[in-house]
């Protein structure tokens, strides 16, 4: 269910118009606004498994198109909102989730797509009414683009009258009633705990939240100074590793630190002469990941062939090896 008390049906939604015009834009702003263009297109639009899923590709002729491709590229940003025009709803209750106070549109187009900031459940739909006009819906407010839900009242037990087919009502306190107490049950608070309580139990549940990522953080951090402190790594490949680590999680980052083995300085490294060496006369021998290169070889691999040392280490570890410096 979105923000608007609503919910769409992926399946319903014609892509039609879109596919002949895939625009990318900048958080849903449009061109009657001053200075507005489009920052790029949308490839491979498709709908799978009830998702509508698409590639963004943004003008490299636009300097904010690059700015906006350079934050996606690199997790800053990570939302992408459909831009949807309510062609057909229905109040069916089969389709009504819980809470849920508009109708169900269950045909829709797609008029644009946008990158956003904020990847909260506001910013992940946004619906379109009349010459293309964001749609704004206040609590209760009516829209012939999406009505209310309405339901028949029970007869008046003092007049026996009907209450009417199909009158309106705002059913947005009985459902956030309904809400109130499925939210106080999962906080471990009883119906009637007053607003006070469970603001009181958010707070510590925030607390909480905080405190866990604080701790995983310095646990990453840790893991990842000791890793340069033994030499598993480089100091200017420290950065890269805790992001890895923040989102890969700290069992995998050490899983990961504990496969590479430690650097020699070079007076550590015994030179062998070519008619003692082992192996001498043989095949140079090839390696799928870097964890399988010896040890002593791996040094004089990163400094003599660093675009192979680059794709072992990919092969390893699933991401791109950082710069190698000299």
């Amino acid at each position: 269910m979105n923000s608007y008390g609503s919910r769409v049906l992926t399946d319903g939604i014609d892509l039609s118009q879109y596919e002949r015009n895939p625009v990318l834009l900048w958080m849903h702003r449009r061109s009657w606004e001053p200075g507005v263009m489009p920052i790029g297109k949308v490839e491979n639009l498709r709908v799978e498994d009830g998702k509508l899923i698409g590639t963004p590709v943004f003008d490299q002729n636009d300097d904010f198109a690059k700015r906006i491709e350079s934050k996606w590229e690199n997790g800053y940003l990570r939302m992408a909102s459909a831009g949807l025009e309510p062609i057909e709803t229905t109040p069916d209750p089969a389709l009504v989730l819980p809470g849920q106070t508009r109708e169900t549109v269950t045909r829709s187009k797609l008029v644009e797509v946008s990158i956003v900031d904020i990847g909260g459940n506001d910013e992940a739909l946004q619906l379109y009414g009349q010459e293309g006009k964001l749609l704004k819906l206040a609590a209760g407010e009516d829209s012939p683009r999406l009505p209310l839900l309405q339901e028949k009242k029970e007869a008046d037990p003092d007049t026996g009258n009907d209450a009417g087919e199909g009158e309106e009502i705002n059913n947005t306190k009985i459902n956030l009633t309904k809400m109130t107490k499925e939210q106080l049950a999962l906080l471990g608070l009883p119906e009637t705990a007053t607003e006070e309580q469970a603001t009181a139990a958010l707070n510590l549940m925030k607390g909480r939240a905080d405190n866990a990522e604080q701790i995983q953080l310095a646990a990453v951090t840790q893991a990842v100074d000791q890793a340069v402190a033994e030499r598993r790594i480089l100091a200017e490949q420290r950065d890269h590793f805790i992001k890895l680590g923040k989102s890969a999680g700290v069992q995998m980052l050490r899983d990961t630190l504990s496969t590479m083995h430690p650097q020699q300085k070079p007076g550590e490294v015994i030179n062998l002469g070519k008619q003692s060496a082992p192996g001498a006369g043989e095949a140079p021998k090839t390696y799928t990941k870097l964890s399988e290169v010896p040890e002593a070889e791996r040094l004089e691999l990163r400094k003599n062939n660093p675009g192979e040392y680059m794709r072992l280490f990919k092969e390893e570890y699933g991401v791109d090896c950082p710069k190698l410096e000299d």
